[in-house]
């Protein structure tokens, strides 16, 4: 496996070896000792997420203000811009994002540890993403920054307006939103 850091060091992109003959492909998409070893991630993965959404779709930016939870993102379907903002009020990247295209062609992972808010917007006709978290959803928890929060100036590479839940867009602007210490 190989780890492409970013420009906040926590969050990592991770592109897996991949073994492809006329059959087809085999990727070992987790592997605790090796993430360890390579990328210094020992987190424990207690749930998988499995989410199905359209073109233009922008989900987030989610997090859990107690319960935080780490991620580790995939695409199998299709392709998404991913984002995450560091929501850590004292760490130097505060208020700061990065992002990387996910697809199943590139087979690329996103590492994002608990302190980020994490959000994606669907590039291809539809886009199924799966993410292993290191804690339970609590919806009593959950916050959600306004995707668009001109302090975050997140360039969501958008080529029409985006489809977004009610709750996405009643998000939060980081300036009055619950973050992490």
């Amino acid at each position: 496996m190989k780890i492409i850091p970013t420009k906040i060091p926590e969050v990592l992109i991770i592109e897996p070896r991949v073994f492809s003959d006329d059959r087809g492909f085999f990727l070992e998409s987790y592997n605790h000792k090796a993430f360890a070893a390579t990328a210094n991630i020992t987190a424990e993965f207690v749930m998988d997420g499995h989410s199905r959404s359209g073109q233009n779709v922008l989900r987030g930016l989610h997090y859990q203000i107690q319960q935080p939870q780490g991620k580790l993102v995939r695409v199998v379907v299709g392709e998404i811009l991913d984002v995450a903002a560091d929501i850590r009020k004292g760490s130097p990247t505060f208020g700061q994002w990065v992002s990387c295209s996910l697809s199943a062609e590139n087979k690329r992972q996103l590492w994002i540890p608990e302190g980020f808010a994490h959000g994606f917007y669907v590039v291809s006709q539809v886009a199924e993403v799966l993410y292993k978290t290191t804690d339970y959803y609590a919806p009593q928890h959950e916050r959600t920054l306004l995707w668009n929060d001109p302090d975050l100036a997140i360039d969501w590479q958008l080529t029409t307006e985006p489809m977004l839940s009610a709750k996405d867009q009643a998000g939060q602007p980081l300036k009055t939103a619950e973050v992490y210490p």
